[in-house]
């Protein structure tokens, strides 16, 4: 009985466009989460890149920490637990693009 109550609750929640924004498929709300490898190697690289500022290493750090962006945010859109993740990823990837086109 319980667990038909829970489901019932979920398939309420699931109705909502606030809940589809910022709950997962479990009802959990997800706005942050515990960083991914490619958010990780961003990080990592750019803290790098600050450190080593001219040079091949600091051309090959930019190189990684674009790419390990460009891949969470990839990511982000197309695997996001929900609405809100899944914008983030675009408007990262957007802000990428503008930023190395300009």
């Amino acid at each position: 009985m319980f667990q038909f109550i829970q489901e019932l609750q979920l398939k309420m929640m699931e109705n909502t466009l606030i809940d589809k924004t910022f709950r997962d498929s479990d009802g959990n709300v997800v706005i942050a989460q515990m960083p991914n490898p490619p958010l990780i190697v961003w990080v990592v690289a750019t803290l790098l890149s600050l450190v080593f500022t001219t040079g091949k290493i600091n051309t090959v750090l930019d190189v990684v920490s674009t790419g390990s962006l460009f891949t969470w945010a990839w990511l982000e859109l197309f695997q996001g637990v929900n609405y809100f993740r899944r914008s983030l990823g675009l408007v990262v990837l957007i802000g990428l693009i503008a930023s190395k086109v300009i």
